[in-house]
This record gives C-alpha cells, sequence and structure tokens, in this order.
C-alpha cells in the first residue's frame, strides 16, 4: 500500500517562515572569512611595520602600518561575496559567526598566558615570554579590535546592500569599493584610536589610521577582477543573486 503524503508543513503562529533552502558553497565561504579574520587579528595587530619610500625633499620618506592589515583586507572581500550572492542576512550570521570566534580566542589566549607553568621544564621558560607578547593583549586592544570590526562589517555590508538595489545589481565594481571605503574608515577609526591612545603618538595614529583606509581600499580594487570571478561563478552555482528589498537590517538578529 503506497505510503500517504506528509501534510505541509507551516510555521507556528506568530513567527514568520525562514528560507530553508541549503547553499553548496555558503559554509565554505563562511569559513573562509573567519579564518583570515583569525589570523588577521592574532598574528599582527601589534606589530607597526615601516615602508620606506625613498627621500622627498632631501628627507627620507615612508609609511607605517599594522602588519595585520596585508591580510586583513581579503575578509572584506570575502564579506563583499557574501552579501552580493547571499544578502544581507546571511551575511549577518558570518559576521557574528567571526565575532564569536573572536570572543573565544580572546578568552583562549588569555587562559594560555596566565595558566601557571611547570618551571620545571626549561621550554616553558623560554615560550612564555614569546606568548605574553604574541597573545597577551590588553583588553584594552581586545575590546578596540573587537568593536572596530563589528562596527565596520556591519556598515560595509549594510552599504554593498543598499547599493544593489540603487544600482539594480549593475556596476558591482562600485558596491564592492564604495562598501570597503566606508567600513575599512569605521573599522580603522574606531581601532587605533581606542588601542593606542596615550600610547603612540597621536600623529602616528593619525598617519597609520589614514594609511591604513587608503591601503585597503586599494587592496580591494586590485583584486576586483578576483571579486568579479568568484561572484559570477558563486551565481550560477548556487543560482542565487539576493536584493534585499525587504530585509531587517538590524545587526541583532540571526534570521534568514
Amino acid at each position: 500500500m503506497p505510503a500517504r503524503p506528509e501534510p505541509p508543513r507551516t510555521a507556528p503562529a506568530g513567527l514568520a517562515r525562514e528560507n530553508p533552502r541549503h547553499y553548496r558553497y555558503y559554509d565554505l565561504v563562511m569559513a573562509a572569512f573567519v579564518t583570515v579574520l583569525l589570523c588577521s587579528n592574532l598574528i599582527g595587530p601589534g606589530k607597526v611595520c615601516r615602508a620606506e619610500l625613498g627621500t622627498w625633499f632631501g628627507a627620507p620618506r615612508g609609511v607605517s602600518f599594522g602588519a595585520g592589515n596585508l591580510f586583513f583586507p581579503i575578509s572584506y572581500i570575502f564579506g563583499d561575496v557574501l552579501t552580493e550572492v547571499y544578502g544581507y542576512a546571511r551575511a549577518r550570521k558570518v559576521i557574528w559567526a567571526g565575532f564569536g570566534g573572536l570572543v573565544f580566542a580572546a578568552i583562549m589566549g588569555l587562559f594560555v598566558v596566565h595558566m601557571p607553568a611547570d618551571a620545571a621544564v626549561l621550554y616553558n621558560r623560554e615560550i612564555q615570554p614569546a606568548l605574553e607578547t604574541v597573545f597577551g593583549s590588553t583588553w584594552r586592544i581586545v575590546a578596540a579590535s573587537m568593536l572596530a570590526y563589528w562596527a565596520g562589517d556591519f556598515a560595509n555590508s549594510y552599504v554593498l546592500a543598499k547599493m544593489k538595489i540603487l544600482t539594480t545589481g549593475r556596476y558591482l565594481w562600485t558596491r564592492t569599493i564604495g562598501s570597503t571605503i566606508v567600513g575599512q574608515a569605521i573599522d580603522s577609526t574606531i581601532f587605533y584610536p581606542l588601542a593606542f591612545y596615550d600610547v603612540w603618538p597621536a600623529g602616528k595614529i593619525v598617519s597609520i589610521v589614514a594609511f591604513n583606509c587608503v591601503f585597503k581600499v586599494v587592496v580591494e580594487a586590485a583584486f576586483t577582477p578576483v571579486t568579479y570571478l568568484i561572484v559570477n561563478n558563486l551565481k550560477r552555482a548556487e543560482r542565487e543573486d539576493y536584493f534585499d528589498r525587504h530585509t531587517d537590517f538590524t545587526p541583532f538578529s540571526l534570521r534568514d
């Protein structure tokens, strides 16, 4: 006797139905985003690098920048891809996943640094100063990093989603670069003053913020052909090109 078909499933009263669709590559893009985010925040934020630009008007010139910024802009590229293909709501989940990863990394670093080491093990005595240098960031730096990331990435995703509607899906380069200008400006102007005010000279902070904003936008522009390639392939593979016309843009939600 043939099985009777199951009745259609409906959402409980008072609850909006969420999109149950599964995407083949969404989880992979999320993993790539969080990986780049964690690596760039763990390895590079405390080191300032110097790039010499030669001698101008009889004096040596150069620019200073945080080492983590060499790779951090790649996370914005993944953020652009997520919003452009899957929409703001699904990008919002990834931003919160990255935020959770940063919180866990900060707590783990705190425990690893401050747990009592076995003094009888020579390796512990040698590595403890290095662990304190790399993972012993002050809570001021940790809090500034998390706040800057949260505000900058949500601004980036919001601007891109709104610009996609305004441009009716055309001119992708205007959205990726325009959203990066806003997001990276917010990120840098929050992180460096909060983290290093009264630690670095004010002029140094201003120059690093200015350089980081320009540098990150230049990286985004340079990677535009790669972004186009990834976005176009994902749109075909996922059969998705989401427009956030009816999206609730609150950052405090995990709903699709």
